[in-house]
């Protein structure tokens, strides 16, 4: 399948930023399930500091705002060919070792109801097995709400409030995986939509290391394994080090984000 993707982000300030780094992981990569075949990342409003590629793997692009602006625009677009391989990325490896992805972060890091749901799950040898098992427990346990969560939200409270978006039933996924010393991280990216182009955010899963078949990905928000819908970005251990954009600002004044993602054959 071949999919177009624009990417566009609109950050507004209403007053001027004295000094802002960010990085970008908006630029996705040739991999086992997907082929870039074009992609452009263009920022006005920044000055490129560098590109690189992380401890991850992901292609990083390093901006500095210029001086005083209130307004920066970051687009990316292209086309990505996919395929369906079930969810199975394979033996794809990078810089860091398997056992960091059982390393548990502030916004993984499980509480007593996530130890309880780890509990639950049937004692299986099979490990695949018990991620489906997983993947499909959450999407029932856990109701996809936009709006009751937001990026600082913890695993714990999200699966305690029994409520989130794709963002928190990763970060659950995850949480639980670890506990079971199952090697887990965050995979940002792009899904095409069956009902919509537009869209006003991108889309995060889930990938475990599953011994014989390498990394595995599981999308609990909405129950399947990744298809050839989804586009992988960026991965890490949590949100915060897969986040399309992050970084740093300073200065007085409230910062404005509008975002808009169409995806579509």
């Amino acid at each position: 399948m071949l999919l177009n993707i624009q990417h566009n982000s609109r950050y507004r300030y209403d007053a001027p930023v004295h000094y802002s780094v960010l990085r970008l992981r908006m630029h996705p990569q040739s991999s086992p399930g997907q082929k870039v075949i074009d992609w452009a990342l263009n920022v006005e409003g920044a000055t490129q500091e560098a590109n690189y590629r992380d401890g991850y793997g992901n292609r990083t692009m390093l901006i500095r705002l210029d001086r005083d602006i209130e307004e920066l625009v970051i687009r990316a677009e292209g086309h990505v060919e996919t395929e369906d391989r079930t969810g199975v990325l394979g033996k794809v490896y990078n810089f860091m070792p398997i056992w960091l992805y059982e390393r548990e972060t502030d916004l993984t890091k499980p509480g007593d109801s996530i130890r309880e749901l780890a509990a639950s799950l049937p004692a299986k040898t099979d490990k695949l097995a018990i991620m489906h098992e997983l993947m499909a427990l959450l999407h029932q346990k856990m109701v996809y709400t936009p709006g009751t969560t937001n990026i600082s939200t913890t695993a714990e409270e999200a699966f305690l409030n029994g409520k989130g978006v794709c963002q928190d039933h990763t970060h659950v996924f995850i949480s639980t995986a670890r506990l079971l010393n199952i090697p887990a991280r965050y995979v940002s990216g792009y899904l095409m939509l069956n009902n919509t182009i537009e869209q006003t955010a991108s889309h995060a899963w889930a990938e475990a290391h599953i011994e014989g078949l390498g990394w595995v990905g599981f999308d609990a928000a909405n129950d399947i394994c990744p298809d050839e819908t989804y586009v992988r970005l960026a991965c890490g251990l949590d949100y915060r080090e897969a986040a399309p954009v992050s970084g740093i600002r300073f200065g007085p004044g409230i910062e404005s984000l509008a975002v808009e993602v169409n995806v579509e054959q």
